[in-house]
């Protein structure tokens, strides 16, 4: 009589039950961590330069307005002319009240064009305004 070994059968496959949970958390996590670039700029500018600059922590409560060196308008992601910046800036501060309005402006811009847009902010009651700037080496 002749003994066989009998070799354990042991399946050598990954338990794959939990996947589904573990995919749908970390699609949730990259998900709820990611923030997406908001606004196209389309218009061209340098900033100004400047020996001291503070950085503002909470940018989502912030509202851009690009000057261009070519004169165009940008707020958010439109074009716009001065006359439209007073509604627009009022009905955005109208639905969220500590909005900061950050003024991106090339440094070759007229003042003219600068005093505009202050007044129209003035008047739109959106006074909290950030003029940006870069660091000056």
């Amino acid at each position: 009589m002749k003994f066989e070994k009998k070799r354990a059968s042991v399946k050598q496959e990954i338990p794959t039950a939990s996947m589904p949970d573990i995919v749908f958390m970390l699609l949730l996590f990259f998900m709820v961590t990611t923030t997406l670039r908001e606004v196209d700029i389309m218009v061209q500018f340098q900033l100004p330069e400047a020996k001291a600059i503070e950085k503002i922590e909470n940018k989502r409560l912030i509202s851009y307005i690009w000057v261009g060196n070519d004169g165009r308008i940008q707020l958010n992601d439109n074009l716009v002319k001065i006359k439209d910046i007073q509604k627009l800036m009022y009905a955005k501060r109208v639905a969220l009240p500590n909005v900061i309005v950050s003024l991106r402006i090339d440094k070759n811009s007229e003042m003219g064009v600068v005093t505009d847009i202050q007044q129209a902010l003035r008047k739109a009651d959106a006074r909290r305004i950030n003029y940006s700037t870069m660091l000056k080496e």
